[in-house]
């Protein structure tokens, strides 16, 4: 006997990822408690219902301390709001497949399509699916009841139509329907939503089954995608639908038997009903090669599970369990070019890998994991896609017109047009960073991931400005990063808001141009000077009041100070002098000298410095009176006093002087 494996035989993704969650659950310590049969598959069920899963009916019966988790077929929008009023902690294990279901179901009513559903509709996805409707909907087992509804109402051939699948539905009967829907209704949207893992493991299946004398699916009975599964083998060839090995039939001699597995069915029931077939027919074919052959086409792309056993600079070394040495070069191990092999993973790791070489002479295999983490990723970023999800991620490189993002192991394409707010923007400055951002695009057959920052920023900035000017008073100070400079001012980000420092206010000195006082990039302090909430502008105020050169003037330099003045600037009238700086004041012609002089310039010229009395100020008017003219006078009174209040000299005169003196005179 020959025996057969479908490749993609065994859990889908949103099984593994449910059957992952409640496991991780219990590896936490925490009680879990299923909304309904975790998966369609008895044994598994029995499995968990052995480490303390319990199972319940609705979200009320939920045990106090338990998690609930809801299952991978999802629930009802009314089952959602009764765990909401019911304050319960729970898992939700949704299928991201569902999900988006779920997410066309309710946009179908928003854009008033009448929503059409293929599936069972006794299902739980299904009610699921058609709890999201806000609008008229209709459900169709197969291709015949399609022909039969639009029999029945006519005026759907007009109506907007959304049209959409279980995911398991079958892919022959979905062909027939998108066939139907086609040519009758001309105004009909629809959209793809077989799960992939469902479409391939048909496909599969029916390939296998052309080719074997008989085929046994295995998995659970009240599974939707293992009966599809077995429909579509018996229109083939003899099918066999079991649960477990002790089902197997007896196979005659020589017959080639084809085995697939379910999306609900766990590996290890695939084994051992390869097991048990090996057993039985080791007589035809040594029992350790039939056994390895078959297991080894149970995975796709030949996944392996191994355990770190070694990391070096450059690799990896992994114990897979067979006599092959594993080993992952440091290039398989993550998308991200700068992490190291030692903050990737620990000694004892237990990792899914995909077998890329196998060296038989050298014994050695070659293992990647990041292929394996891309694998998963796709399924999980399309759902980021479906959801508008907001993720969380790193530019890892700057390329030729936009920026990578490594986001779970996903290199996700930035568009230089999506990676920033203003366009233009050195892109070199994001190398390194953590970014939040939006998937806008998946292309599965190109490999491609495209993101967008922008949008995520602007939504941001969106929410700061609302903010902020709910909370934003006058006189509210605040730190801000200087955005740009023009001739009239400098633009200052607030954190999602600009205001303006007008030149005038951003010195107390004149300043002929911003750049004289700041730079685009320097980290200010401003004030809120003035808010137009009508037209979003802000008016702020970089200069402090203390620092205002009229304050000091009046406190420092009051009227009759005496101070020395440097000569700035020349008139008709009279010189201008700096007293402080910020301060100009005028030295009227004639308070230049002690006399008259017919210009200014006979005395003074541009840099020198003068002695000066303050003689008005005119706080108001900002104005400052100066003379020179004052200063000598008050010097010149000085010298007169000082003359004044001297002692008179004594006046010695000599005999021969006094002898003359005394005569009379001749006149």
């Amino acid at each position: 006997m020959k025996i057969k494996v479908a490749k993609t035989a065994g859990f889908c993704f949103g099984a593994k990822r449910a059957v992952d969650m409640v496991y991780g659950l219990l590896k936490e310590g925490k009680k879990a408690a299923t909304l309904g049969a975790l998966l369609h598959n008895p044994q598994l069920v029995e499995e968990l219902e052995s480490r303390g899963v319990r199972v319940v009916g609705s979200p009320k019966d939920t045990p106090e301390g338990h998690v609930l988790v809801l299952r991978s077929h999802g629930v009802t929008a009314e089952t959602e709001e009764e765990i909401g009023r019911l304050g319960l902690e729970f898992a939700d294990a949704t299928c991201p497949f569902v999900k988006k279901i779920h997410h066309l179901a309710g946009c179908s009513s928003e854009e008033n399509r009448t929503f059409i559903l293929f599936g069972d509709p006794g299902h739980p996805e299904v009610k699921g699916t058609l709890s999201h409707c806000k609008g008229p909907y209709f459900v169709c087992r197969d291709h015949k009841e399609l022909q039969n509804l639009l029999k029945s109402h006519t005026e759907l051939t007009n109506t907007p139509i959304a049209a959409a699948a279980q995911t398991t539905f079958h892919i022959g009967e979905w062909e027939k329907c998108l066939e139907t829907l086609k040519k009758v209704c001309t105004n009909a949207s629809v959209f793809d939503t077989i799960c992939n893992a469902t479409a391939k493991r048909q496909k599969e299946a029916l390939d296998l089954a052309k080719s074997c004398d008989c085929m046994v699916v295995v998995g659970g009975r009240d599974s939707s995608n293992t009966a599809k599964l077995r429909d579509i083998c018996a229109g083939q060839c003899r099918t066999y639908l079991i649960e477990k090995a002790s089902e197997l039939p007896t196979f005659s001699a020589g017959l080639s038997v084809g085995i697939t597995a379910g999306a609900s069915t766990p590996a290890s029931i695939i084994k051992e009903v390869l097991v048990t077939m090996a057993e039985v027919n080791s007589t035809e074919q040594n029992f350790e090669e039939m056994l390895e052959e078959s297991l080894k086409s149970m995975n796709t792309d030949e996944k392996v599970h191994g355990v770190v056993v070694g990391i070096s600079p450059t690799e990896v070394y992994v114990d897979v369990g067979r006599k092959q040495a594993g080993f992952i070069p440091v290039a398989e191990l993550s998308n991200d070019p700068a992490a190291k092999p030692e903050d990737i993973v620990k000694m004892g790791d237990e990792l899914e890998l995909l077998i890329m070489k196998t060296n038989d002479q050298e014994g050695t295999i070659m293992l990647s994991k990041r292929r394996v983490d891309a694998m998963k990723g796709w399924d999980i970023i399309q759902t980021a896609l479906d959801n508008s999800e907001i993720l969380n991620g790193k530019v890892i490189e700057v390329v030729k017109g936009g920026v990578i993002v490594l986001w779970e192991s996903m290199r996700v394409f930035v568009p230089a047009s999506q990676a920033t707010v203003n366009r233009g923007d050195d892109l070199n400055e994001m190398q390194g960073k953590e970014v939040r951002f939006r998937v806008i695009e998946v292309d599965r057959k190109r490999r491609r991931a495209v993101g967008s920052i922008r949008s995520v920023l602007r939504e941001e900035r969106k929410a700061a400005q609302q903010k902020f000017w709910e909370q934003v008073e006058e006189g509210q100070e605040f730190t801000g990063k200087v955005k740009s400079l023009t001739s009239f001012g400098a633009f200052v980000d607030l954190g999602g808001v600009d205001g303006m420092v007008h030149i005038s206010e951003l010195s107390w000195n004149r300043v002929k141009h911003p750049s004289e006082v700041v730079n685009v990039g320097d980290t200010v302090t401003v004030y809120v000077k003035g808010l137009d909430r009508e037209n979003g502008k802000i008016s702020l105020g970089y200069k402090r009041a203390e620092d205002n050169p009229w304050v000091k003037l009046e406190r420092e330099f009051p009227t009759g100070t005496v101070c020395e003045a440097k000569v700035v600037g020349m008139t008709e009238f009279g010189a201008f002098a700096s007293v402080i700086p910020g301060i100009d004041g005028l030295i009227h012609i004639s308070q230049i000298a002690d006399h008259r002089i017919d210009k200014p310039q006979d005395v003074l010229k541009v840099g020198d410095m003068v002695k000066v009395k303050i003689t008005d100020v005119d706080l108001e008017r900002h104005r400052v009176s100066l003379s020179i003219r004052a200063v000598l006078e008050d010097e010149q009174a000085e010298a007169d006093a000082a003359a004044e209040n001297a002692p008179a000299e004594a006046v010695v005169f000599s005999t021969e002087d006094a002898a003359v003196a005394e005569e009379p005179s001749e006149e």
